[in-house]
């Protein structure tokens, strides 16, 4: 348990979830409406179709485990606005966030700016608990990030417009909140500098972070590390400890050197001059 707090608990009965799967019921065609901020995907629906709102609220939000479980007509902006209080967001983007709903970007499954850092949505989807055509109420996935071992149900349903089923509540992974983001513009393509530049590291590399920074300088450029940037290391606890930190960091030069034979080559490693 992180800082010993107990998860943040808005509202638990089961009785809005209930009392959707009785109103989607079996008869005609439904549809679970939100914020209507994409309510054109996927087309107009068929004359006489019945809209049933999602249920709403945050049932519980567990900072330490980095999950959240929501209602599925709940705004992202509350959402994001009670995650925030705890130093967590979760990865799900809207363009009109006071409007749309965690239901509404799932089921329509665009993925936003910040799938390039984070994945798309549907990765951020644990478990669905969602009403079939029968109008029952059933659950697939787990509230843990290894949660199957075969098909993946619950992300089939991100995406499927409400076709398969309609989500009435999901548990969502979270993450940290950033202490600062920001844009940067510069001219070319970024994916383009990416694959010029980007070496993958080899398996059990030690010094991972000499090694990255050193595949760049290497290629001509210069690395350039934000002057608010920390360091640290744990010390060591007694002269043991203290031995195999020093015997990793040796090796890890060795390993360096072993991989990365041109960084003794004075005319081909600028770090020399």
């Amino acid at each position: 348990m992180s800082g010993g707090r107990a998860p943040v608990t808005i509202t638990t009965s089961e009785a809005p979830l209930i009392a959707f799967a009785r109103e989607v019921g079996v008869v005609g065609p439904v549809a679970a409406v939100g914020g209507r901020t994409q309510w054109s995907v996927g087309g107009q629906l068929d004359p006489g179709t019945r809209l049933v709102p999602a249920p709403v609220g945050i049932v519980a939000h567990q900072p330490e485990e980095l999950i959240v479980r929501v209602r599925a007509g709940t705004p992202i902006a509350e959402l994001e606005s009670a995650l925030a209080e705890r130093g967590q967001m979760c990865p799900i983007d809207a363009a009109e966030a006071e409007r749309a709903t965690v239901g509404g970007v799932l089921a329509v499954g665009r993925s936003g700016v910040r799938r390039l850092r984070y994945g798309p949505v549907r990765d951020t989807l644990l478990e669905a608990r969602a009403v079939t055509a029968q109008g029952q109420l059933v659950k697939a996935g787990g509230p843990v990030v290894k949660n199957v071992s075969g098909f993946d149900l619950c992300r089939l349903l991100v995406g499927s417009l409400g076709t398969l089923a309609l989500l009435a509540e999901v548990v969502l992974r979270v993450r940290p909140l950033p202490t600062e983001s920001r844009w940067l513009l510069g001219p070319g393509d970024p994916f383009a500098v990416r694959r010029r530049l980007f070496r993958p590291i080899p398996g059990g590399t030690v010094l991972d972070d000499v090694y990255w920074p050193m595949q760049v300088v290497l290629q001509g450029f210069r690395v350039v590390h934000d002057h608010r940037a920390r360091a640290f290391d744990r010390l060591p606890e007694n002269a043991r400890d203290e031995f195999r930190r020093k015997v990793r960091t040796l090796a890890g030069n060795f390993q360096l050197v072993a991989r990365l034979p041109v960084l003794l080559v004075p005319w081909r490693n600028p770090v020399w001059f």
